[in-house]
């Protein structure tokens, strides 16, 4: 199979796509291959990781089957199971039994959430790209609602929770860290922690998830010029299951923003960041000492032993390490583009659904033993 076709990022200087247009064909035309296969493409790709929710995941493929087969939309559905210990592995084989449009990838054990979509992106085919919890809580019936705010130009659109169907012990720590991240960040978004969102196709292969960095995929699209916008969606309360979130999540999204502000201000330029606090330990240190050495002068004062002094050579040496730290960045920064790959699904032990020819076109390794 041919592999997935780039949406270029909009501008405002094109007229937006129309995503929920009908395409018309003259059936006399002749095609080569290579237009075959990319009719074959689906148009979406959706994504869910899952851990843990085989009582969920029938009911979602259900509703999605139905909400996009009914707006005459081709799609395939990539259910990424990471490390779950119950059935939920075994319910997705036995869709992707049933239907040609389930791909299933199984994790070798718990990877977290942005590795489960890193692997789901490399096995996508469509042109766009839409991810959605498993928990049921998300509503299929919001996907041409998605379609229609990409139309109007726009290269990611985040789901916002309004009215959210969680406890407060969720919903709290999620507040504080929107409002954090909208602070710092300066993308005006209400609910970054929403996993329901679509993307164009140039959008997911710019993005490089690891750690917990999934819930920052729109300030990272930002970062690289994309548009970004949002849309208020319904929110269920959870009907089967236990959430895997809460108050732990808070501190941990804290400390990923700040290697997200790092990333995206200076990943290119370190120096920036690591030579200002060694300019000002330098030039403290610098005037320390010329104080005490003036004092030396004038007075014929004894500083060899004040206190003074190894703060003035403490400082000196901090400013140089700092320096010293921002020119291997920019030494590290130089050489990142040559040596820089795609993002790095987490490995597969199981496959459903998927065409053996399509794991090198997607960077997946085959499972081993198959």
């Amino acid at each position: 199979m041919a592999k997935r076709q780039s949406v270029p990022a909009a501008s405002s200087d094109l007229e937006p796509l129309k995503l929920l247009a009908p395409m018309s064909r003259d059936s006399n035309q002749e095609e080569d291959s290579t237009s075959s296969d990319v009719a074959r493409l689906p148009l979406l790709s959706v994504v869910i990781p899952a851990m843990n929710e085989e009582g969920n995941i029938p009911a979602l493929h259900q509703a999605i089957g139905d909400v996009l087969e009914s707006a005459a939309i081709t799609f395939e559905i990539i259910f990424v199971d990471d490390g779950s210990t119950d059935g939920t592995w075994q319910v997705i084989e036995s869709l992707t039994a049933i239907d040609h449009h389930v791909v299933g990838l199984r994790h070798r054990r718990n990877f977290g959430k942005a590795r489960g979509l890193a692997t789901g992106f490399a096995a996508a085919s469509g042109e766009l790209i839409l991810t959605m919890d498993a928990d049921l809580q998300d509503d299929p019936a919001e996907i041409p609602h998605f379609l229609e705010k990409l139309d109007e130009g726009f290269d990611l659109v985040s789901g916002w929770k309004q009215h959210r169907q969680d406890p407060l012990g969720k919903t709290l720590p999620s507040r504080v860290f929107n409002a954090t991240v909208r602070i710092v960040s300066g993308l005006p978004l209400h609910d970054f922690n929403c996993g329901f969102k679509m993307y164009r196709g140039s959008v997911v292969q710019s993005l490089r998830l690891y750690g917990e960095l999934h819930r920052f995929t729109p300030v990272l699209a930002h970062a690289d010029g994309f548009r970004v916008g949002e849309i208020p969606v319904r929110h269920h309360p959870r009907r089967w299951g236990a959430s895997k979130y809460g108050w732990s999540r808070l501190v941990k999204g804290f400390l990923d923003l700040l290697t997200v502000t790092f990333l995206t201000e200076y990943r290119q330029r370190p120096m920036h960041v690591l030579g200002v606090p060694g300019l000002v330990a330098l030039a403290a240190g610098a005037l320390i000492g010329l104080w005490l050495t003036a004092e030396k002068i004038l007075t014929g004062a004894s500083i060899g032993n004040r206190p003074l002094l190894l703060l003035s050579v403490l400082l000196v040496l901090v400013g140089v390490q700092f320096f010293g730290l921002g020119l291997l960045g920019e030494l590290l920064v130089h050489g990142e583009h040559a040596q820089q790959g795609p993002p790095r699904p987490a490995p597969v032990r199981g496959v459903a659904g998927l065409a053996r020819e399509r794991f090198a076109a997607v960077g997946l390794a085959p499972p081993s033993g198959s």
